[in-house]
């Protein structure tokens, strides 16, 4: 079983989520926890940003959210940051926040 971390500051991007994306969020952790593996399209990874990290992927008629989170080998996975994707890319700002944070963790 997996130990499901966020960090404090993605905890606060995650309270600006719409509902239904936090519900859909609850229910891919749960998953993630089982120690199920994920894939496309609902989960990515994300070499650019490091090792053992992916995205969850996200959307509704609001928008399309995005969940950076990484894998750690002692079992734990950490929620590293949130947001919601505007370009077709990835925003480099969002991916150099992520970077950062997982510079916290490792």
């Amino acid at each position: 079983m997996q130990v499901i971390t966020p960090l404090r500051q993605c905890e606060r991007e995650l309270a600006d989520f719409p509902k239904v994306i936090r519900e859909d969020l609850a229910d891919v952790l749960a998953r993630l926890e089982e120690g199920h593996m994920l894939s496309m399209p609902l989960s990515r990874p994300m070499p650019s940003i490091g090792k053992g990290v992916h995205e969850l992927r996200f959307r509704d008629r609001s928008g399309i959210y995005r969940v950076i989170y990484v894998i750690i080998k002692s079992g734990v996975i950490y929620l590293l940051h949130a947001f919601k994707k505007t370009t077709m890319e990835t925003p480099l700002h969002n991916m150099e926040v992520a970077k950062k944070r997982l510079k916290e963790v490792i």
